[in-house]
């Protein structure tokens, strides 16, 4: 697939929290030119609003996913 057109490796926003293994959430990824809704699987429970990344596709609207925290930048040192 093309990186455009993949979602793994990008983040996105639980619009409905995931069950761990008892089901999937919803996530909305910015793909593609715009923003689109993938079913989404996580070994643990992930409440809605939470940042996710993707590490897998299950096919074409279905997605593993993982808690991501953005990191903080890193201030420059002063000198």
């Amino acid at each position: 697939m093309h990186s455009d057109l993949s979602p793994s490796g990008r983040t996105g926003v639980l619009l409905v929290g995931t069950r761990g293994q008892r089901g999937p959430g919803e996530v909305l990824i910015r793909i593609r030119g715009g923003l689109e809704t993938f079913l989404a699987w996580s070994d643990t429970e992930l409440p809605k609003g939470t940042t996710v990344l993707v590490v897998e596709t299950r096919g074409r609207r279905t997605v593993d996913v993982v808690a991501w925290d953005v990191p903080e930048p890193t201030p420059e040192p002063t000198t």
